[in-house]
């Protein structure tokens, strides 16, 4: 298990480039399952999760070919599919969540796929229902292995594009079914699609491939489904989650930086949710500069008062990944402020390793907390912490990067598996962090 020393307390300033969006490339890299062309990817983000995703599709029989850094060619015409029902693909594929996304792409291209249940975050129940719900009503046929839980779809005869209603607006869930259906008999129309940005993505990719998909954008998806598609190239776009982690990073430690070629465009409401704790978000052409906050940052109130309540929502309301670190610059805001993580009910227990650092914060319930910000007053104090799941990992960090004294995080490798090479990053703009194997 890797350890973090995190000597805290310093002024960081200089410029940081984010990685490619990990979101996106875990569904980007599924998609080259559906074609035999070469696909070539482009600013791929070198992180665990992705690592492992490409060493399942290497496994599965995929052509790998890194091009350069960041970029690979990925050729899928001869697949081994009995990989998918082998012992090494239970092992594999449980540890990543994001291996749930092969189904979809397999299932349209060649009748059938098959998945352990799949790992990831522990930060609450994750269902599965809304991929399988989709495939079933594309005309698959589900099974599950109980004792190997082991999820299985085949369609023999091909899938039949329908209409369907989603129960919930599952990011994952929308691009497992889309993959599958763009190679449906027909035309598949999916409301209440999911429509962040890397959704919007995917599509687009589909698209330069052949695929005819209208709507793109919205919640409301047309597919006209094709009998084959072709090889593209694709470029990622950079990663939302890491841009608003140095935005929360340059108020807490009091630092000068810019976020170099952030895709403004797609950040939708995280620069406007950062301004409601005080923050000032500038643009310069596509870079995001934040001053040094010297006299710290002020919570909004809403118009009638009342204290500030920032939650997380489907896009394009402000994204749950980011409540972790809003959470934690709240602790030296002056003010208050309610933190509502509605959609996962285990991600806000972190929380008590910030209390242990001297945060004024009370957890109201499994989803809500309420924080009280030091305005600085009080710095929090080092500690020794353990990084439960990647975006509670990365608030803990920027929280040692902000206290007094030398901190010590356990378990990186959960910062690992979304942030690339996080610690010669922050070392070029002043950060004293050390990695302790």
């Amino acid at each position: 298990m890797g350890t973090f020393q995190i000597e805290g307390g310093h002024q960081l300033k200089g410029e940081i480039k984010p990685q490619g969006a990990k979101n996106e490339t875990l569904q980007i890299l599924c998609a080259v399952l559906l074609t035999p062309e070469k696909v070539v990817i482009n600013n791929i983000p070198d992180i665990r999760d992705v690592n492992k995703l490409i060493e399942i599709l290497g496994n599965l029989g995929v052509k790998i070919q890194k091009l350069g850094n960041g970029s690979y060619s990925f050729k899928s015409d001869e697949l081994n599919l009995d990989y998918l029902e082998s012992e090494l693909f239970k092992e594999e594929g449980s540890s990543l969540r994001g291996s749930i996304m092969i189904v979809g792409p397999l299932l349209g291209r060649f009748g059938k796929g098959y998945i352990p249940r799949p790992g990831g975050d522990k930060i609450g129940r994750r269902r599965l229902d809304t991929h399988f719900e989709g495939f079933i009503k594309l005309g698959a046929k589900f099974r599950y292995n109980k004792e190997e839980r082991f999820y299985g779809v085949e369609a023999p005869d091909g899938l039949q594009g329908t209409y369907m209603l989603l129960e919930e607006a599952s990011v994952t869930g929308t691009a497992n079914i889309l993959m599958a259906a763009v190679l449906a008999n027909g035309k598949t129309t999916i409301y209440n699609a999911a429509c962040e940005p890397y959704l919007q993505q995917l599509c687009k990719m589909l698209v330069s491939m052949g695929a005819k998909i209208e709507g793109i954008g919205s919640n409301l998806l047309h597919i006209d489904g094709v009998d084959s598609l072709k090889g593209c190239e694709h470029t990622v776009l950079p990663d939302m989650v890491e841009i608003g982690s140095w935005i929360g990073l340059a108020a807490m430690t009091k630092s000068d930086i810019t976020i170099k070629n952030v895709s403004w465009d797609n950040l939708g409401l995280i620069p406007a949710t950062f301004k409601k704790l005080g923050i000032t978000v500038e643009r310069r052409n596509d870079d995001l500069y934040i001053p040094a906050h010297e006299n710290g940052y002020e919570v909004a109130s809403f118009i009638d008062g009342s204290i500030m309540n920032i939650s997380d929502a489907p896009w394009p309301g402000f994204t749950p990944d980011l409540l972790s670190i809003i959470l934690v610059v709240a602790t030296q805001a002056r003010g208050s402020v309610l933190i509502h993580q509605k959609m996962f009910e285990s991600r806000l227990f972190f929380v008590d390793k910030l209390i242990d650092m001297g945060a004024k914060i009370i957890l109201c319930d499994p989803h809500r907390a309420t924080v009280i910000g030091h305005d600085f007053q009080s710095k929090l104090k080092a500690t020794t912490m353990t990084s439960p799941d990647i975006r509670a990992g990365i608030s803990l960090l920027i929280a040692a990067l902000s206290a007094k004294g030398t901190s010590t995080i356990h378990n990186i490798e959960q910062i690992d598996r979304g942030y690339e090479n996080i610690d010669e990053r922050l070392k070029n703009i002043g950060a004293k962090i050390t990695r302790v194997a």
